[in-house]
Order: structure tokens, then sequence, then C-alpha cells
């Protein structure tokens, strides 16, 4: 008997990719097509992320790209929080962790948020995925694992490192997923929600009085791309751990 969906969960927990059976499948004419796999899920909806963004992302949207049906994937995948994990995943996969160096820490843990935002920065609104999910994909693990040596190595009390992985992986989701949707926002022609700089400083300029401090620093509130003040707030918090 075939595993189930939850049984080859389970196995990807705890070997990783774990087994993946692709099912034979036949065309319209008779010929084969190409199997459905994890692999090919994952590579399909990494696709539909990059092009339409994570929002068009959907188990019956997969399946259409696969030409096939959404049950089929659901004996490979078992829902749509599944694939999210394996997503999340496989990016955290790509992450190169450092030997844990006491002296050079606080490099060493930007440089690992620094990479994961890059991951999250390729498609488009992904890190939505990682959100209000407790991480038990192996490749998730390893990048926990990779920060919190990083940190105990730093001289960081162990509740303390615990509680910063949370703080720093929380923030650069959600700054991957602001930049995400503004850049989605300026590809929209009917859209001025986003503005540039200069208008902003327009927009100070016209306050009322009652807003002298953001009329005087406007320059300062609008100043920086936005990785300057991602790096800034990184600083910020890991200075704050010791």
């Amino acid at each position: 008997m075939s595993p189930t969906p939850q049984q080859r969960r389970a196995a990807r927990h705890q070997l990783g990719t774990g087994p993946d059976t692709p099912a034979t499948r036949r065309g319209p004419s008779g010929g084969r097509k190409k199997p459905i796999t994890v692999d090919a899920i994952i590579a399909t909806a990494f696709t539909i992320v990059e092009t339409e963004g994570y929002e068009a992302l959907t188990m019956r949207r997969v399946a259409a790209a696969l030409e096939t049906g959404p049950s089929s994937l659901y004996a490979h995948v078992v829902n749509k929080e599944d694939l999210d994990e394996l997503l999340i995943g496989r990016l955290c996969a790509e992450i190169e962790l450092p030997e844990p160096d006491p002296d050079r820490w606080r490099k060493q843990i930007t440089d690992v948020c620094t990479q994961l935002r890059d991951q999250y920065l390729r498609y488009p609104g992904i890190s939505r995925a990682a959100f209000a999910s407790a991480p038990s994909n192996l490749d998730t693990l390893r990048v926990g694992e990779g920060m919190l040596a990083i940190l105990l190595a730093g001289g960081i009390a162990p509740q303390t490192a615990a509680w910063a992985i949370d703080s720093l992986m929380l923030y650069v989701g959600a700054y991957s997923l602001e930049v995400s949707l503004a850049s989605r926002r300026l590809a929209r022609s009917d859209d001025e929600w986003v503005v540039g700089r200069d208008e902003l400083l327009r927009r100070f300029a016209a306050l009322p009085d009652t807003f002298p401090n953001s009329k005087h620093y406007a320059a300062e509130l609008t100043a920086g791309t936005v990785h300057d003040r991602f790096d800034f707030t990184l600083g910020l918090m890991i200075d704050g751990l010791g």
C-alpha cells in the first residue's frame, strides 16, 4: 500500500525530503506526461509565486499548471499549509550557515538574516507562508539551529537567544512582505498609493502646524533606502542583545 500524504510528510520531517513516488500520467493522446512529484509541485508553486505573487498560489492553481486535478496533488502534499512549509524549507535550504565565531557573531547573525530576506524577496509575498506556523521542516529548523548556535557563541543567554531568533525571523518576514507589496503596487500603472521621496517631502511640507516635528524632520523621516532601514533595524535588535 502506498504511504498516505500524512505519512509522506512525517517521513520528510524525519529524513529530509522523504519518499516521493512519482505518479504515472497519460495525456489526452495517450502519451506520457511529466509525473507528479513533490519536487514538481514545489517548482510549479515557485513559478506561480514568482510570476503572479503569493496571493495567486492555491492548490487548484498548482494543479491547473501541472495539467491535473487537485486530488493528484493531495497524494503528495497534505494541504496548502504543507505546501507552504515545503516552500519555506526549500528557500531555507539555500542559506549558508557559518561556523559560529564569538568575535563575529553580530556580523554572522546579520548575514543569515540578510540571506533569508533575499530568499523571500525572490518570490513576491512568499514570507506570508512562514507566518503563524511552527517550524517542523528540517531545512527550516536547520536555519534556526544555526542562528541559535551563533547567538550562544556570542554569549547570549539561551532564553534571550531563543526569543531573539523568533523576533528576528518575524521582522525579516514582515519586512520582506512589505517590500513585496510595495513593489507589486508600483508595478500597477493605475495605483498611486506608493509615492517617491520627493512627493513625501511635499506632503510633509504641506502638513498643518499641528505637526511641527514631522514638518521639521521630514528629511530624516524619509531618508535612506528600504535596505538601509533593514540594516538599521537589525543592528538595533542585535545590539540590544548584549
